[in-house]
Formats: structure tokens, sequence, C-alpha cells
């Protein structure tokens, strides 16, 4: 791995652990195991190394989250594969949790794959559950909008729920819960949650 490669990833990691204003560029270097003019022969500094990361960390939850939903079956399944997908619960989402850095929000170059990433997923469940209502999987006043922006707010705030109980089970329950207020929407038998 490239030394750039190596502040590149050393800086997801971080972000995801402590966030932008908890990661020093010295706690990058000792991470990254390089010396101390290293980050700045690459990055003009610890912004543009951190959109790097993020850019990084955004490309990967895409790609993820991209895979579940483009399983087998019906637009149900694929929504269900994607909540279901196996997670690290209580580390929460690496991009998600940068929306509660207030340096990120606050620099809109750092703010804008944040928020892009977390469009891009509404809107790619809104179009399968578009897809499925049109296909009649689901009933006529299913909202794929409004449904893809719950699904989104459910695993954010899953996420959240969870790391305050210290526990999964909080996470577990939101999905279940809007698994079954989805299953509700179904025209056919009534899927599983």
């Amino acid at each position: 791995m490239t030394t750039s490669e190596r502040l590149i990833e050393s800086t997801r990691q971080l972000l995801w652990e402590r966030g932008f204003t908890g990661t020093s560029p010295k706690a990058i270097l000792q991470h990254a195991g390089v010396g101390q003019g290293s980050m700045y022969h690459h990055f003009a500094g610890k912004s543009d190394l951190a959109l790097a990361a993020i850019r990084r960390t955004s490309e990967a939850m895409r790609a993820t989250a991209d895979t579940a939903l483009s399983g087998e079956g019906g637009a149900y399944d694929r929504v269900r594969a994607y909540l279901l997908r196996e997670r690290d619960v209580l580390r929460g989402c690496p991009v998600g949790r940068l929306t509660m850095d207030p340096d990120v929000i606050a620099d809109p170059a750092l703010r804008a794959p944040v928020f892009e990433t977390l469009d891009w997923l509404r809107g790619r469940i809104a179009g399968i559950l578009r897809e499925g209502r049109e296909r009649g999987e689901f009933d006529a006043e299913l909202d794929p909008e409004g449904t893809a922006a719950a699904v989104v707010a459910t695993v954010q705030g899953g996420y959240v729920l969870a790391r305050a109980a210290a526990s999964t089970a909080p996470f577990d329950t939101a999905v279940r819960g809007v698994l079954a207020l989805l299953a509700a929407r179904a025209t056919g038998p009534t899927p599983t949650a």
C-alpha cells in the first residue's frame, strides 16, 4: 500500500472512531505509520486528506448498499436484504456519524459527499419501491420517496439507539418495525419481516 493510501485508510478509520474534530494530523500519521512530512507531501492538509477519506468511505458504503439492493427477488426482498445485511451496528454508520461532527457540517466540501451518499441511498431505495409499486407488489398508495426516507432514517436512527443502549437490540427492533410497515403495503402474500 502506498503512503497516500495508508494515510487515506488511516483517516477513514479515525474519522469513524473519533470524527473530524477528534482526529489530529499527529494521530493520522501515527496510525498510518508514516513520517511527519508525508501528509503534506500528498495532501494540502487535514481537510484535503479528510475529504479523500470521506469520499472513499462514501464509495464503499454505496457499493455495499448497492450489492444488497441489487440482489434477487422483488422490491420488498431487495429492501429487506439491505436492512438485514451484516453491519457493525455498535460502531454506527461511517458516513452517517459524520453528520454529527460540527466541522464536517460547517465545511461545504466535507459535507457534500456525506449528503450525496445519503441522498443517493434514498433515491436508490425509492426507485426500487417505485418499481415494486408499478409491478403491483405494493398497493397504489405506497409513497416510494417517503418510504425510502423512512427506511434510511430507520437505519441511521437505529444506529443511534443501539449505541446509546450499548446493544444491537434497538437497531434490530427498528428494522423489524419498518419491514412490518412495508409488508403491510404489499399486495400479494404477506412477506415475512
